[in-house]
């Protein structure tokens, strides 16, 4: 859904990787730190994935929503490029809390938060199925409320490629900037698993969203971030990386003693399984 000008993305992505050896040439070179190689090239691996995963429908649902619209909001007036803005962010905010607290879609969220370093490269790997696990349902309203599906998909594009430039531990934090906007600092804790980071800080291009419905923290320089999942995936196969949670989903349905059983390992929070076993 967010890829809906391949070749706009094409011809940014070359500008992407420039950017990643910078940083690595810092991380190496002034930071006096290993970089991780392999993982960058797993994720590279599996963004590509992720493009060809583009080939299936994403917006269908954007459509049925909008040839139902109660308005058509036009973005040729001077509010409605700035209220469509909001609008995707307070969703983004949304879609984005449910992909960590829902199962479902956590199946192939995951995938971004499988690097356990911390760098540019990790930004472009996603997951494989977001078509699949109907990630568009959260963004209907918007096109249902009468903004084009078009607009909705260069929108949630845009606020994608925000989110790029914080995958870094190189930036420090950016003051009163950090009182509104998404910053590095900010998604260093999002991808954090310390017990205190976990699930916080949501936001795409704003963290206000976070700090009105009480997921914001703050990072802690006394309290060392470790990055990555809490139950580490160890393996550099893009397809395990990518796939692997729909399998254990799956085979936790099968294994299951009831429907009410089955229900939770696909929709409950994924830490659910472990909870439901005490």
């Amino acid at each position: 859904m967010y890829h809906q000008n391949p070749d706009l993305l094409l011809k940014i992505f070359p500008i992407f990787l420039i950017f990643i050896f910078l940083e690595a040439v810092l991380i190496i070179g002034w930071k006096k730190q290993k970089y991780p190689w392999r993982e960058s090239f797993v994720s590279f691996l599996i963004a590509i994935g992720h493009h060809l995963s583009q080939i299936i429908p994403t917006t269908g649902l954007l459509v049925l929503a909008w040839n139902h619209r109660l308005f058509t909001i036009s973005l040729d007036f001077w509010w409605s490029p700035i209220l469509l803005f909001l609008l995707i962010e307070f969703t983004y905010y949304w879609f984005h809390r449910a992909s960590h607290r829902i199962r479902w879609f956590w199946a192939s969220h995951l995938v971004h938060h499988s690097p356990n370093s911390f760098n540019l490269s990790a930004a472009y790997r996603l997951g494989w199925t977001g078509g699949i696990s109907g990630s568009a349902i959260f963004f209907m309203p918007l096109a249902w409320l009468g903004f084009p599906p078009t607009s909705i998909a260069i929108a949630l594009f845009l606020n994608l490629l925000y989110q790029f430039w914080i995958h870094t531990e190189l930036i420090p934090k950016l003051g009163f900037l950090e009182w509104f906007l998404n910053t590095p600092s900010h998604h260093r804790v999002h991808h954090a698993s310390n017990r205190e980071y976990i699930d916080r800080n949501y936001g795409g291009v704003l963290i206000v969203f976070d700090r009105l419905f009480g997921t914001f923290a703050e990072e802690n320089p006394t309290n060392k971030t470790i990055y990555g999942l809490t139950h580490p995936i160890k393996s550099s196969n893009p397809f395990k990386i990518a796939l692997g949670e729909w399998v254990h989903i799956f085979q936790d349905m099968i294994s299951a003693n009831s429907w009410q059983e089955r229900f939770g390992y696909g929709f409950a929070p994924p830490d659910w399984k472990q909870k439901n076993r005490r």
